[in-house]
């Protein structure tokens, strides 16, 4: 059984940094595959990033957030981060935190996560 809480997420401007914190209560966090989407209001869920375990722990992002996100991960704290720096409007969405308990590697579809959070919703003004 795997539990997230996502935090973080709050009204910022445009241009701003913005750190998203997602706690995991897991008996296995070290195995984990873990990611972080978001869903705007009326879009599909998208992937913006995750952390592999496996083969070895790395990490990959959408490629047109790489400029602008960043995943990492506290093995100490059992939680995984998103930074995001450069906020624009388009960035408004609830951002959820995911779990693959199976620790596949790279893992991107909504499907491939056992694991979700309830979200916490980001909105920026311009």
């Amino acid at each position: 059984q795997v539990q997230l809480v996502e935090s973080g997420g709050r009204l910022v401007q445009a241009g701003d940094s913005l750190r998203l914190t997602c706690a995991v209560a897991s008996r296995s966090f070290s195995t984990l595959t873990l990611g972080w989407f978001r869903q705007a209001p009326g879009k599909d869920r998208q992937f913006i990033a995750g952390i592999n375990t496996w083969p070895r722990r790395s990490a990959y992002i959408e490629e047109s957030m790489e400029d602008r996100f960043l995943i990492f991960r506290d093995g100490d704290r059992k939680e995984v981060y998103l930074e995001m720096f450069g906020v624009k409007p388009e960035d408004t969405a609830v951002y959820y935190c995911a779990a693959d308990e199976y620790g596949k590697s790279n893992s991107r579809l909504v499907g491939d996560f056992d694991y979700w959070g309830r979200g916490t919703q980001v909105t920026v003004s311009s």
